[in-house]
């Protein structure tokens, strides 16, 4: 067999692999993740993944990867000791921010610490003003002295975030060169290169981010690499981007930040693709793994792209309780409550569920691994929902008597309540807590959700799919195949691409067409140049326009698509519009301009099929019947239980039911109804 392309997605509790040819989807595993060694998972589990279905890695065309690496080593501070070189009096923005409390009457609020302490910024005598004319010349002998004594002092890295640096990088550029010459051992990020736009705070944030993991992405990356090409994968792998394009290990390596919602990505490029291929494209796309739930907005066939982002966000999840990061990248609604997420009674005497998880180590009670804390899962086994016989196809035995004892002895006992009711109450509360979420972010962003059907993927994602469409009043929910493997899937429908953006404001009035083409025809070459260099023909890059706008005196901008028309007119209608669609209304009758313009270039779209590729097995699909709790039935409830892989199109299942393979199961509660779909999707009517 040859043509094979894999796509690897680490996350929280399990690594998940999903093989493909160019008849669809031929092999998945799913293992634990190793989080003392990420790359560890990844290359036992394509060994085994390979070698269970008769698979030849030196068939491997492509690898495509996501990871949380990056995420995790902001989170828990295991980067690079980084020092910031900051305009003269604009050393502590860091901890200033945008003095904003995302609380406003809370006393004790809590903000993440920056990443480079008040010790280790520095004020150097410089000054760019805000039209990139010199105030102040660079003091290249402060920056000489400054560059030896942190070489001295053990600094790995360091950021050099200017003021104005996006419209002049001039004294950026030539502090590096110091540092170069003065001490090369150091990793040096400058913000007009990291992130060329607007906004003091999130631009130094974004720089400081990017160096101070750099060194540990380079590593893995590289580490990754070896162990791939010792496991018979003879092309480097490609890496995912937040935003969903794919890049080499060299472009990832060098803009780490970039990589930093890789994983969640590829399960909403899936979806856009199941959903294209049924002529659906505006949807929601429901993803729930161990650790968290992930919910996107499709629209037009494309999943939303934000550029505003926080990572370490310190209070429920708040946003202004985090570490911005400046950075496109898919936009989604993520809370903390996964398989894995950890049931407790909190001060009040409520049950509340994460966003804290047990992960792979321990996991779960039922894992066996050593875990004494009740989660999600345990609840869903004791509901009967999941079969602790065939979790992982039969690859791990869950311990039922295990997750009882703990829902008992931490929920139930205390609540003077039944386990069951225990277990159901942990359940329902997950999903109206996403729910919840999920409706506020469409809402939003101009959507009902009662109006679009739910894709719904990841390990937990069919067992709560349909709970969570309820409490959205969303009619059909769709689990598409090799739905607990989806992410690692729809890694293999991105395109390398990459985005560029320049901060350049201006009134739409004073603006010229020629003015505008030449600064797009600026970053499409270097979009053009950079996509050459990774293997894509120059003459099938193609370039998308953007420009973000707002009316003059507003604080922030939206994301306008520019097309080529007459201007400035054109511009104007298509920001009204833009504009209408997310506030139902028009703006004041004030000037429009532009703060930022943007290209994304791609190379092309791979042409791959998300289905199942092998004929099912002949027989009864029906495997046979077991408890499931449904109080709205009185209870437990003696339930159908089917095999996904002996299901053809068209047949039909009614709930209640549970449909099992062996990554992900969907529970089909009573009331609501299933057909397979011809793709071997599972389209449910809520």
């Amino acid at each position: 067999m040859t043509g094979l392309r894999v796509g690897v997605d680490i996350g929280g509790t399990f690594t998940d692999l999903c093989v493909l040819d160019e008849t669809g989807v031929v092999a998945v595993g799913k293992v634990l993740t190793t989080h003392d060694e990420p790359a560890r998972a990844v290359e036992e589990g394509l060994k085994t993944t390979l070698a269970d279905a008769g698979l030849d890695a030196a068939d491997v065309e492509q690898l495509v990867h996501g990871t949380t690496l990056v995420t995790n080593a902001l989170i828990e501070r295991k980067g690079s000791r980084t020092a910031m070189l900051a305009t003269a009096g604009f050393r502590d923005v860091l901890e200033m921010r945008r003095e904003h409390r995302y609380e406003l009457y809370d006393l004790l609020i809590e903000l993440p610490k920056p990443l480079v302490p008040r010790h280790l910024r520095f004020d150097v005598p410089e000054r760019i003003l805000a039209d990139g004319t010199v105030h102040t010349g660079l003091d290249e002998d402060y920056v000489a002295r400054l560059g030896r004594e942190l070489d001295a002092r053990g600094i790995d890295a360091v950021a050099i975030c200017f003021l104005h640096a996006f419209t002049n990088p001039a004294h950026e550029r030539r502090a590096a060169d110091v540092l170069k010459e003065v001490a090369p051992r150091l990793r040096v990020a400058l913000s007009s290169e990291v992130v060329p736009e607007i906004r003091e705070f999130e631009r130094a944030s974004t720089t400081v981010a990017n160096v101070y993991v750099q060194d540990l992405a380079e590593r893995y990356l590289r580490d990754l690499e070896r162990r791939l090409h010792e496991a018979g994968i003879r092309p480097s792998p490609h890496i995912m981007l937040s935003n969903g394009g794919i890049a080499t290990v060299d472009t990832a390596a060098r803009h780490p930040i970039r990589i930093l919602e890789s994983g969640p990505a590829g399960g909403a490029l899936a979806a856009s693709a199941i959903g294209a291929g049924a002529g659906v494209e505006d949807l929601l796309a429901f993803d729930m793994g161990g650790t968290t739930a992930k919910l996107c907005m499709i629209s037009g066939g494309a999943p939303l792209v934000t550029h505003e982002f926080e990572v370490d966000r310190k209070y429920r999840l708040l946003p202004g309780s985090g570490l911005p990061v400046k950075v496109p990248v898919t936009d989604m609604i993520e809370i903390g409550v996964g398989g894995g997420s950890i049931a407790r009674i909190d001060a009040l005497g409520l049950l509340t569920v994460g966003p804290d998880s047990a992960g792979s180590e321990p996991g779960p009670v039922c894992y066996g691994r050593g875990g004494t804390e009740p989660t999600v899962t345990d609840a869903d086994l004791v509901l009967g929902y999941l079969d602790p016989g065939y979790f992982l196809g039969g690859g791990m035995t869950l311990d039922a008597e295990g997750a009882r004892e703990a829902i008992r002895s931490k929920i139930a006992g205390p609540f003077g309540i039944s386990v069951e009711e225990a277990a159901w109450g942990l359940h329902t509360s997950v999903n109206e807590d996403m729910a919840n979420a999920a409706r506020v972010h469409a809402v939003e962003r101009g959507k009902d959700p009662a109006k679009l059907p739910m894709f719904t993927f990841g390990g937990a994602g069919g067992v709560h799919g349909v709970g969570v469409a309820r409490a959205l009043g969303v009619p059909e929910v769709v689990a598409p195949p090799a739905a607990g493997v989806l992410s690692a899937a729809g890694f293999l429908t991105a395109p390398l691409a990459f985005d560029f953006v320049r901060s350049a404001r201006s009134a739409v009035l004073d603006l010229s067409g020629d003015q505008v083409d030449a600064l797009f025809a600026e970053m499409e070459t270097e979009g053009r140049e950079l996509l050459e260099k990774s293997g894509v023909d120059g003459a099938l890059v193609t370039h998308r326009r953007i420009a973000e706008m707002r009316y003059s005196g507003q604080g922030y901008e939206i994301r306008v698509p520019v097309e080529p028309g007459k201007w400035p007119e054109s511009l104007v209608d298509a920001f009204t519009e833009t504009y209408r669609t997310l506030y139902r209304r028009t703006g004041p009758d004030v000037a429009v301009e532009v703060l930022n313009w943007r290209v994304v270039s791609s190379g092309p779209v791979p042409a791959v099929t998300l289905r199942l590729a092998a004929a099912t097995a002949e027989g009864d699909a029906r495997k046979g019947s077991r408890p499931a709790y449904f109080p709205a039935e009185g209870g437990f409830v003696d339930t159908a239980v089917f095999d996904r892989y002996r299901l053809v199109p068209g047949d039909r299942v009614e709930g209640p039911a549970i449909v099992e393979e062996r990554e992900s199961t969907v529970v089909i509660p009573p009331g609501a109804r299933c057909v397979v779909g011809e793709d071997a999707g599972l389209v449910v009517t809520v």
